[in-house]
């Protein structure tokens, strides 16, 4: 074996630890920035961008924000604070702004095909915070999907120690470090300062669109209006999150196994054909 198959050998283990440490950061940060996004948190520079945009489309004349935005809103966790008009406002100075941004683009763009890139522009950053919007609101819903089982069985626990839903609310966001927590935690607040339990509850299922959270909420409500336990309904809520859960990890398995066998494939097989090669080559005498 030369030194040249050594320095050789090296290299390759160093670069697949190099390969291994980069993708693990990279999905560590990945999932960082995913529950932070979730949870309501915005990177300095977002906040920054969405301030200017918006002090710049408040100068323009804005349109009139349609009538899901607040629901929207409310759905992706109201980020920053935005209001519907803040982020109309948004739009249309990102659809201002868009052809400036892309004008290299349109000037380098073959035969008369620049205008079409100046008006896709100018329609991709009308509509890249409502694309921003979406995004948010399915992370949301991603995280409340994986609390709730727990969240559930948490609430049941303090219904059935003899707490006032009200008060059960409020000891499930004390003691729960979860997203969905802190909504229950924000209901109990408001109904507290005097907002009807119904319109926290409308507030809840607008901020927390699962389905679960939706079962959960009409559960409360049985409980207030008929005096209906609510202690098994959580038991049987908590009972389908948790299979759900399985089943949606069972599902992630399913699609991890032809991305398994392309790995095995591009990578494995080439690498082991080399090492017979090289087998080979040292049997017959060629170095």
């Amino acid at each position: 074996m030369t030194a040249a198959v050594l320095l050789a050998g090296a290299a390759g283990v160093a670069a697949a630890a190099a390969i291994v440490e980069l993708a693990t950061g990279w999905a560590r940060g990945r999932a960082v920035r995913a529950r932070r996004a979730a949870r309501g948190g915005t990177d300095d520079r977002a906040r920054r961008a969405v301030t200017v945009l918006a002090r710049l489309g408040r100068r323009l004349r804005v349109v009139p924000a349609p009538a899901d935005l607040e629901a929207r809103l409310a759905a992706a966790g109201r980020p920053l604070g935005l209001t519907g008009s803040d982020l109309m406002a948004v739009k249309t100075a990102a659809a201002v702004d868009a052809p400036a941004v892309a004008a290299p683009l349109a000037a380098a763009a073959p035969g008369r095909t620049g205008v079409p890139v100046l008006v896709a522009a100018i329609a991709g950053g009308y509509l890249a915070p409502d694309a921003w919007l979406w995004r948010r609101a399915g992370r949301r819903a991603a995280v409340i999907a994986t609390e709730l089982a727990d969240v559930l069985d948490l609430l049941r626990v303090c219904v059935r120690a003899g707490l006032p839903t009200s008060r059960a609310l409020t000891e499930v966001g004390r003691r729960h470090a979860g997203l969905l927590a802190r909504e229950l935690r924000a209901v109990a607040a408001a109904v507290a300062l005097g907002v009807p339990r119904d319109a926290a509850l409308d507030g809840l299922a607008g901020a927390a669109p699962v389905p679960a959270v939706h079962a959960l909420v009409a559960a409360v409500r049985r409980s207030d209006r008929h005096g209906a336990p609510l202690a098994p309904a959580l038991e049987a809520l908590a009972a389908d999150a948790r299979s759900e859960q399985a089943r949606a990890l069972a599902e992630h398995a399913a699609k991890a196994a032809p991305k398994i066998q392309l790995a095995v494939a591009v990578l494995l097989v080439p690498a082991v054909m080399l090492l017979v090669g090289a087998a080979v080559l040292r049997a017959v005498g060629l170095r």
